[in-house]
């Protein structure tokens, strides 16, 4: 019985650390999006100083919870920006769907070889959707800030519980999928392996895509 009521204290002082962080889900911190970070803190595996979005509001909002002294944010972690969010250059766009795989709150819209569209009102300004572009069609430009939360220098309590929402339910879309998707990859592995492109050869079908694109866009001018 000792064990069950330890187990729910647990998960509610997750709960409550977890409610403590922006919900960007940027992985700034050292773990993989806020729910793992709000585990680690309840384990003592983590500090309170290491989400840069929360910046210093976060941080004494998360010491206060588990009662020990703030400190001030470790530059290890990065420092706190104004906010910012995505924007895709769609005339550079080549629709390889990269980005859209990563945004951790399903922000981004947009098929395989059409131009993709980060939905502003969604974008957490994570900046994890840059890497994977292949073609730097995406930038970060200034956010304009909302209603000050409790918790949080820039973010509104509405605009975070939808972001915390919106990425268990893709966490959750994942899992389901993931079997068949396992499967099927599984099944392929011989082929897949023995027919892979080159890196010469993925890098030239990329070059082909931006010059599909800027044709389109010679021919719309």
């Amino acid at each position: 019985m000792g064990r069950m009521v330890q187990m729910t204290t647990s998960d509610r002082l997750v709960e409550t650390l977890d409610g403590a962080l922006p919900q960007t889900q940027c992985t700034r911190c050292g773990y993989p999006r806020c729910r793992a970070y709000a585990e680690a803190l309840a384990r003592a595996d983590a500090d309170v100083n290491q989400c840069p979005p929360g910046g210093e509001t976060t941080i004494h909002r998360l010491a206060q919870i588990l009662d020990v002294p703030a400190k001030p944010l470790d530059p290890t972690f990065g420092v706190h920006e104004p906010r910012r969010r995505a924007v895709i250059d769609e005339a550079l766009c080549i629709g390889c769907r990269k980005c859209i795989d990563v945004c951790p709150v399903d922000a981004i819209v947009g098929a395989r070889k059409w131009i993709h569209t980060v939905i502003a009102a969604q974008c957490t300004g994570c900046e994890l959707c840059l890497p994977p572009c292949p073609v730097d069609c995406i930038n970060v430009v200034p956010a304009a800030a909302t209603v000050r939360g409790q918790s949080w220098p820039e973010y509104s309590h509405e605009e975070v519980r939808d972001w915390r929402a919106r990425t268990r339910a893709r966490l959750e879309r994942l899992a389901r999928g993931g079997g068949t998707r396992r499967t099927r990859r599984a099944r392929k592995d011989t082929s897949a392996i023995k027919d892979a492109p080159t890196r010469e050869q993925m890098r030239a079908e990329i070059q082909a895509a931006i010059q599909r694109v800027r044709a389109r866009r010679g021919n719309t001018t």
